[in-house]
C-alpha cells in the first residue's frame, strides 16, 4: 500500500474508532434507571409520617443521584398521592406509562398500597413498598412483581399484645386472664389489619377482650367511642391511628374522664413523636409506639460493618433537613434503610447477574435477596417469600419493637435483645389518664 493510501487509510480508521469511542461512551451514559416515588406530601397523611418517609426515602436516593449504580444513572421522580388512593393509582399509572419509569417505590398508606400493588401486578411492572404495612397486600396474592422489606401489621398487633403479656402479672398485678384490653383501630386497611394482630394476640395471651371497634380516620368526634372506652374501664388499650385522629381521640378522653393503665400505638401518627407533642403536650409522655426500630437506636455491635457509616450520613442530612427536632422519627430510618436495601442489594445483582433494569430481571435479583439479621439498618435480615407462598413478596425476616416516650426521648422497651430500659407500666400516678 502507498504511503499517502496508507496514512488516509490510518486517518480514516482512526476517526472510525473515535466516533465508536463516544458512541460507547455515550451508550454508557444512556444507561440509566428511572424510579418512581410515591408519598403524601399534602393531606393528613403527610404530618402523619408520610413526609417523613419521604424524606428518608429521598436522602438516600439523592445519594444515588450523585454516585449511581453500577454504571447506571438514577433518575428520580416524585408525585404526591395527597392522602387519596385514587390519586395513588393514578400517579402510579402515569410515572409507569407516561413518564417511563422502571419502577414505582415508596407508599405510605395501607389504604392506598392495597389497590396499587395489584395495578402494578396487573401491569407487570415492579414495585418495592418501603413503608405501608398491611398484610393484605400480600395474602394469598401470589404477586410475582411486588416486594416489602418492612415488617407487616400483623406482627406489629402480635408483638404488643406478647409484649403486654409478658408484664402483666408483674406491671399491673393481674394475670392476663383478668387483665381487661380494648382494641380500637382507623378503619382502613391498615388499622383494621393490626386489629386483626392485635384480637390474634390478645386471645393467644389469654386477655379479657371489653371492646374492639373500628372507626374513620377522618371522624371529625370520637366522643361516642370515648364512652364505651369508659364503660368497659380496659386496664391497655391497643390503638392503630393516624394523626390527627390520635390527637382528637387524646382531647375528647381528657374532656371526659377516660382513665388506663396504658394506651400502645402502632407505628404511622404514633411514629411522629414531635405531632404528638405538639397535640398532647405532656401526655406525650410513656406513650408507646410500634414499628421498626430506629436506626439510631439499633444495635450497631451486630451490624454489617458499612452500615454504621450510611446511619450517620442519613442522621446528618435529616438534621439538615429538619434542625432542633428533638427526636429523629424512626420514620425516617424506615424509608432510608428499605430503600438503601434495594440499591446495594437487588439493583446491582439485577444489572449484573440479569443484564439490566427490566421488572423480571428486578423481580430474579429480589428474589434471590439473602440478608442475615444484623444486615439492615433497621437490625433485621432480608429474604422474600417466593412464588406460590401465601406472602409471596414480603419479607420472611422483618419484625417491629416496640418503643416507649420518656422525657423527649425514644427508648426500645421489647424485645428484651433489644431493650434500652425498662418499661414504664402502668402510667405514673397524677399523669392526666392514670387509673392509679
Amino acid at each position: 500500500m502507498p504511503v499517502r493510501r496508507a496514512a488516509r487509510w490510518l486517518a480514516g480508521l482512526s476517526v472510525a474508532v473515535a466516533v465508536l469511542g463516544f458512541a460507547d461512551a455515550a451508550h454508557a451514559q444512556d444507561k440509566k434507571i428511572k424510579i418512581g416515588v410515591i408519598f403524601d406530601l399534602t393531606g393528613p397523611l403527610a404530618g402523619g409520617g408520610s413526609e417523613l418517609q419521604y424524606t428518608g426515602v429521598k436522602i438516600m436516593l439523592d445519594h444515588y443521584v450523585k454516585t449511581g449504580v453500577e454504571g447506571y444513572k438514577v433518575e428520580a421522580v416524585y408525585a404526591d398521592a395527597q392522602s387519596k388512593p385514587d390519586i395513588a393509582i393514578n400517579e402510579a399509572v402515569r410515572l409507569l406509562e407516561q413518564e417511563k419509569v422502571d419502577l414505582v417505590m415508596g407508599f405510605f398508606s395501607s389504604a392506598q398500597c392495597v389497590p396499587v400493588s395489584a395495578r402494578v401486578e396487573q401491569m407487570k411492572r415492579f414495585m418495592w413498598i418501603t413503608t405501608c404495612i398491611s398484610s393484605g397486600v400480600f395474602d394469598g396474592k401470589n404477586y410475582k412483581y411486588v416486594f416489602r422489606p418492612q415488617a407487616a401489621g400483623n406482627q406489629y398487633g402480635m408483638m404488643t399484645t406478647d409484649f403486654i403479656a409478658q408484664y402483666s402479672m408483674s406491671k399491673f398485678g393481674k394475670e392476663p386472664k383478668d387483665l381487661r384490653v380494648a382494641i380500637i383501630h382507623e378503619d382502613g386497611a391498615y388499622g383494621v389489619d393490626v386489629a386483626k394482630g392485635n384480637e390474634a394476640g390478645a386471645k393467644k395471651a389469654g386477655f379479657n377482650i371489653v371492646l374492639k371497634e373500628g372507626y374513620s380516620a377522618t371522624a371529625p368526634d370520637l366522643s361516642a367511642l370515648v364512652t364505651k372506652l369508659k364503660r368497659a374501664k380496659p386496664d391497655v388499650i391497643f390503638h392503630t391511628g393516624y394523626n390527627p385522629d390520635i390527637t382528637l381521640l387524646f382531647r375528647q378522653a381528657r374532656e371526659q374522664g377516660l382513665k388506663f393503665g396504658a394506651i400502645v400505638g402502632h407505628g404511622a401518627g404514633y411514629g411522629v413523636y414531635e405531632k404528638l407533642k405538639e397535640g398532647l403536650g405532656a401526655d406525650a409522655n410513656y406513650l408507646f409506639n410500634t414499628d421498626p426500630i430506629s436506626i439510631w437506636l439499633a444495635n450497631q455491635k451486630g451490624m454489617d460493618t458499612k452500615l454504621p457509616p450510611v446511619i450517620k450520613m442519613v442522621g446528618e442530612e435529616f438534621d439538615k433537613l429538619k434542625p432542633g427536632v428533638p427526636i429523629r422519627s424512626a420514620h425516617v430510618g424506615i424509608g432510608a434503610s428499605n430503600a438503601y436495601v434495594f440499591f446495594d442489594d437487588v439493583l446491582p445483582r439485577a444489572i449484573k447477574k440479569y443484564g439490566g433494569v427490566d421488572p423480571d430481571a428486578l423481580r430474579k435479583a429480589a428474589l434471590d435477596t439473602d440478608i442475615p439479621e444484623g444486615g439492615t439498618m433497621l437490625g433485621y435480615g432480608v429474604k422474600f417469600f417466593g412464588e406460590g407462598e401465601q406472602y409471596a413478596g414480603q419479607n420472611a425476616r422483618s419484625f417491629p419493637v416496640v418503643l416507649q416516650y420518656i422525657d423527649d426521648k425514644s427508648y426500645v422497651v421489647w424485645p428484651k435483645s433489644q431493650m434500652q430500659r425498662e418499661t414504664e407500666l402502668p402510667l405514673p400516678a397524677g399523669t392526666t389518664y392514670s387509673y392509679k
